[in-house]
């Protein structure tokens, strides 16, 4: 897909779909083009291949979300779902990358990309939110394949790259003092922009005792959040959006 400019909104230029992957477009009240991914297969499992590619157009204004939280369903033994979006924000576009949690459950294989490619003048807010098994409903992740991979480059050279690896026993691996300390929930939020700066006060204000904030480059600011569960990461979570962000919170992390 990708979105152009048009008497001052951005709106969608192009978009080709395939498979149980949909996008849907919401009527939004900015000029900005809100995107909703939705998984009509439900979830994620063992053999399946999804690739979503993006392109914000020169000016634009784009804000990706889903429809709601992703699932990583136990797979078979040897099999790898896997997910991999593409990003491209052209110059002075704004791209608010912001799914809700994608919650694994034991015995799920997932390998997961995003890369974006960013102008010179172009701002990016993304957020990456994973729970380890639903904490309420007792679910506990004993055995679990999860790579994830974050690649952020600013006119083709790389500005941060964020690797995860979990293999094996996640609960125990979580409870290690220095991975999870015993939470459930994490989230990585990066903000790419001139002014990034200033918001590392702020930031760091609202952070919990398991979370941190680092202003890592000129223009550069990244957190990383630890919660008991999703409702707690929620809490710190979407204010820091709020914060980071320059329009209003997608309704669907709402319903």
């Amino acid at each position: 897909m990708s979105s152009k400019l048009l008497d001052g909104r951005s709106v969608l230029d192009h978009l080709h779909q395939q498979g149980s992957m949909k996008l849907l477009f919401p009527r939004t009240p900015q000029n900005s083009l809100t995107g909703v991914t939705l998984n009509t297969a439900g979830g994620i499992t063992g053999g399946d291949r999804f690739d979503v590619t993006a392109t914000v157009g020169p000016g634009c204004h784009m804000v990706l979300t889903t429809q709601a939280a992703e699932r990583a369903y136990r797979a078979q033994p040897g099999e790898i779902g896997r997910l991999t979006n593409r990003v491209s924000v052209g110059a002075q576009a704004r791209l608010d990358w912001l799914p809700q949690e994608t919650l694994l459950y034991d015995h799920a294989a997932l390998h997961r990309s995003l890369d974006i490619d960013l102008a010179p003048d172009a701002r990016l807010l993304a957020v990456e939110p994973v729970i380890f098994g639903r904490a309420e409903m007792g679910e506990v992740v004993r055995h679990l394949e999860f790579r994830d991979r974050i690649t952020l480059r600013r006119a083709g050279q790389v500005l941060f790259a964020d690797r995860t690896l979990m293999q094996g026993d996640a609960a125990a691996q979580m409870h290690r003092t220095a991975i999870g300390a015993g939470c459930g929930a994490m989230a990585s939020v990066l903000l790419a922009a001139s002014d990034a700066e200033r918001f590392l006060a702020p930031a760091r204000a609202m952070m919990p005792t398991t979370g941190g904030v680092s202003l890592i480059r000129d223009g550069l600011l990244f957190a990383r959040l630890l919660a008991v569960d999703g409702f707690i990461l929620r809490k710190t979570l979407v204010p820091l959006i709020e914060l980071l962000g320059t329009t209003s919170m997608p309704r669907t992390w709402m319903i």
